[in-house]
């Protein structure tokens, strides 16, 4: 069985750090900051994503993703902390599974902080953003992982706390469950699955129980 995990909202909570990144691209390109609340509507989504949603030109958005990752690279270890439970999380999956990690963020990031916080090792595969040329909620990075894992959609798992989890998951015909540890809501997540635990530890178990 192979379980694959998202990051933020999931396993970690990294919204001071994402926050901060984006106050600081709009404060050095002299632009009105949105609210907090702006912009952790559009955490899940790829940077330039969230820029465009948040009024940003096309053509100048990659400069401010470019701003966001300046900043957001000397400080994401510092101002990310893992959510509860994450590490027992990972400890059970690995019991049962073999693991991997499908976000949207960039994948060098990611990886620096899965080995801050010692548990790079537990995942045999990390799927950024620049691992693909379509990120979630398209199928591709989930199916880019299965194939990088030789494993197959029927014996694969995914955990999200987005909408964009489950529906890349859907989209790559492997099964899901969804989290409210992170960013979406329950009312959210309803829209898309039946399946949705507390937290990634709930899901672990869920998937145990599912799978005996």
């Amino acid at each position: 069985m192979t379980i694959l995990f998202d990051l933020d909202g999931t396993l970690i909570d990294s919204t001071e750090a994402i926050l901060e990144g984006f106050h600081n691209s709009f404060d050095l390109h002299k632009r009105p900051s949105p609210t907090d609340e702006e912009i952790k509507a559009l955490i899940g989504h790829p940077l330039d994503v969230m820029y465009a949603e948040l009024g940003i030109e096309q053509a100048l958005v990659w400069d401010f993703v470019k701003t966001y990752k300046e900043h957001y690279r000397t400080i994401h270890c510092d101002k990310t902390v893992l959510l509860d439970y994450a590490v027992e999380a990972v400890n059970e999956a690995r019991k049962i599974a073999r693991l991997g990690v499908v976000t949207t963020k960039t994948g060098q990031y990611s990886r620096e902080l899965l080995e801050h916080f010692g548990l790079m090792g537990a995942f045999e595969v990390l799927i950024g953003r620049e691992h693909v040329q379509n990120p979630k909620p398209h199928a591709e990075p989930i199916e880019k992982a299965m194939d990088i894992m030789n494993t197959n959609k029927e014996e694969c798992w995914m955990i999200g706390d987005t909408r964009l989890d489950i529906a890349s998951a859907q989209s790559a015909g492997v099964r899901s469950v969804a989290v409210t540890s992170g960013y979406d809501k329950r009312e959210q997540l309803l829209t898309l699955t039946q399946i949705i635990e507390d937290n990634a530890l709930d899901a672990v178990n869920y998937i145990a129980r599912i799978s005996k």
